[in-house]
C-alpha cells in the first residue's frame, strides 16, 4: 500500500524548506501527496514557536485535523514540537512528536527508502535511528504518542531542500543555506530549538543552484493537474541568521565570497536575500548589491527597537546610531532599494519614551515595510523573567501604531514607483483571490520587493519590464498597477 501523506506548514522559510526536505524525501519513497488532511494516512505538522500565538495555532491545526480524519496518524514536528514536545504528546491523533534534532528520520518512519526489502507500511526501528543522547533519545509520553527529541545542540545535520510549492510561489524558490543561532537575543527561544549555527558547503549552494536554473519537471503535487516544467528565474536564499553563512565550516567562508561565486558559476538571473542582520550589511556588500544587477535591490535587516535601553535589555549587538547608518548607507547607493525591518512591541521595560523613540525613529528614515510583533513570553528565555512585563492592551496598542506607521511607509514607497520602469518576474495567479478572479491581471514582483500588477494575461515566470501607473488596494495587500509591460 502507497502512503498518502499531507503537510501542514507554519512558521519561516525555514520550517518551510526543512518541509520541502520531507517532501522530498517522502516523494522519493514512493509516498504521494494529497490535497488536504482528510484524504491523508500521515499528516506531518511542522510548527512554529516563535510567539504563544504560534504555539495556539499548532494546536488548533492539530485537533481540527484529527476531527476531519481521526484514522490518521498526525507527526508533530518543528520548533515546538523540540522546545515542549510533552505539550504535543498528549493532543489527541498524535502519533509521533518528532524534534528539529530528529526532523530528517521522519521519512524514515513513514516509509523505508525504497532500496531496502520491506514492505511501505513497515516502520524503521527506533534504535536504528535515534542516536545515542545523555538526555536520552526517546522518553515516555503521557498519552500514545511516541517522542523522539534529543539535544538540539548536539545536533549536526542540515536537512534543506528548496521551497517550490504554492500556487503564486514556486517562481521563486526558497533555498535555505543556513541554519541554527549563536546569538542570544533575551526574548528568542529560536536558538534553543534550531541549535549552533550551521552552513550548507558552498559546493552544494551552487550545486543545488545550477539544478534549479536548468529547466525540470515541478514536483507532482495534487493542485496541479498536468505536468509542467519549470527554470527558477529568481532565488531567495535563507537562513536563521544568514548573515552568519560559511563561519562554521573548513575553510571557514562568509556570505559574501558565497554570492559572488555564485553570481560567477551559476546562470541565475536574480538572487534575492531574506533577512539579514544589520551588523552584517557590511559595505562590501551594499557595493556588491549596486554593482550587479542580478542581486535584488532589498534588505530585510531586524530592527526591533531604536530605543538604545532596550535594544540593551534584548542583548542587541548594535545601537539605534548604527543601524541608521546602514540604512543611509543602503540608500546612498541604492536609492531605490526596499528595505524592511521586524519591530517588537511591548518588550519588558519598555516606557512609553522607548516607543516614541522607535516611532520617531521609523518616521525618519526610509522604510519600505515592517514586520509588527507583539511581544510573546517564552519559556526559558531571559526577558520571560525580566521585571516590568508590559500589560498585554499596552502591547495591542503600541502594535497598531506601528502597523499603522507601517502602512504610511508602504503607501510612500508605492507612490514613489509611480512612473518608474521596472523588472519585473511575474507570478502564478492566486486561485483563491477574488480580486482578480476573471484574470483581468498577472501578479508580478519587482527586484525592489515592489508587488505589480500586469494588465491582463502573461505566463508566470517571465521577467518583464513594467511602467508604473499608480499605487491600488488599501494596505497590506496594496500594489502597484502597471501602464504597459
Amino acid at each position: 500500500m502507497t502512503a498518502a501523506f499531507y503537510i501542514e506548514q507554519f512558521g519561516c522559510r525555514a520550517t518551510q524548506a526543512d518541509a520541502a526536505a520531507i517532501e522530498r524525501q517522502l516523494l522519493d519513497r514512493g509516498c504521494i501527496p494529497v490535497r488536504n488532511a482528510a484524504d491523508a494516512q500521515f499528516v506531518i505538522v511542522n510548527t512554529c514557536t516563535v510567539t504563544a500565538a504560534a504555539d495556539s495555532q499548532a494546536r488548533d491545526a492539530i485537533r481540527k485535523i484529527h476531527a476531519s480524519n481521526p484514522a490518521a496518524q498526525i507527526f508533530a514536528t518543528g520548533c515546538y514540537a523540540q522546545r515542549a514536545p510533552e505539550d504535543l504528546a498528549t493532543l489527541p491523533g498524535v502519533a509521533w512528536v518528532v524534534g528539529n534534532s530528529h526532523k530528517p528520520q521522519i521519512a524514515n518512519l513513514i516509509a523505508p527508502p525504497l532500496s531496502e526489502p520491506a514492505s511501505p507500511s513497515d516502520f524503521v526501528s527506533i534504535a536504528a535511528i535515534a542516536p545515542p543522547s545523555p538526555i536520552g533519545a526517546l522518553h515516555a509520553a503521557p498519552a500514545r504518542a511516541q517522542i523522539l527529541t534529543s539535544d538540539i545542540f548536539a545536533h549536526s545535520q542540515f536537512l534543506s531542500a528548496p521551497v517550490q510549492g504554492g500556487e503564486s510561489q514556486h517562481t521563486r524558490p526558497t533555498l535555505k543555506i543556513q541554519d541554527g543561532c549563536n546569538l542570544r537575543c533575551a526574548y528568542c527561544v529560536i536558538p534553543f530549538v534550531r541549535g549552533r549555527s550551521r552552513s550548507l558547503p558552498a559546493d552544494h549552494v551552487i550545486a543545488e543552484i545550477r539544478r534549479l536554473t536548468v529547466e525540470q519537471a515541478l514536483l507532482p503535487v495534487p493542485s496541479r493537474a498536468t505536468a509542467q516544467s519549470f527554470r527558477a528565474r529568481e532565488i531567495v536564499l535563507s537562513g536563521i541568521n544568514l548573515g552568519t553563512y560559511g563561519r562554521d565550516l573548513s575553510p571557514r567562508t562568509e556570505l559574501l565570497p558565497l554570492l559572488r561565486r555564485i553570481l560567477n558559476e551559476t546562470q541565475i538571473e536574480r538572487l534575492r536575500l531574506s533577512s539579514i542582520e544589520p551588523q552584517d550589511v557590511t559595505q562590501d556588500l551594499i557595493d556588491l548589491f549596486a554593482e550587479n544587477n542580478r542581486l535584488a535591490d532589498h534588505f530585510h535587516m531586524p530592527l526591533q527597537s531604536a530605543s538604545d535601553s532596550i535594544l540593551a535589555a534584548m542583548h542587541r549587538w548594535y545601537r539605534a546610531a548604527h543601524y541608521a547608518r546602514r540604512v543611509e548607507l543602503i540608500r546612498d547607493h541604492l536609492p531605490y532599494a526596499a528595505i524592511g525591518a521586524d519591530v517588537i512591541a511591548g518588550f519588558p521595560g519598555e516606557s512609553e519614551d522607548d516607543h516614541a523613540a522607535t516611532v520617531a525613529f521609523i518616521e525618519r528614515l526610509p522604510f519600505t515595510y515592517l514586520h509588527v510583533f507583539s511581544y510573546s513570553r517564552r519559556p526559558g528565555t531571559p526577558a520571560a523573567t525580566l521585571p516590568n512585563q508590559v500589560p498585554t492592551p499596552t502591547i495591542k496598542r503600541r502594535a497598531r501604531e506601528l502597523r499603522s506607521l507601517s502602512e504610511k511607509k508602504s503607501a510612500a514607497f508605492c507612490q514613489s514607483q509611480i512612473g518608474r520602469t521596472l523588472r519585473v518576474l511575474t507570478l502564478r495567479p492566486n486561485s483563491q483571490d477574488d480580486a482578480n478572479a476573471d484574470g483581468r491581471f498577472t501578479p508580478a514582483l519587482s527586484s525592489n520587493y515592489a508587488p505589480v500588477h500586469l494588465p491582463g494575461a502573461h505566463p508566470a515566470n517571465t521577467f518583464l519590464d513594467a511602467r508604473i501607473a499608480h499605487a491600488e488596494g488599501p494596505p497590506p495587500s496594496r500594489a502597484m498597477s502597471s501602464l504597459s509591460s
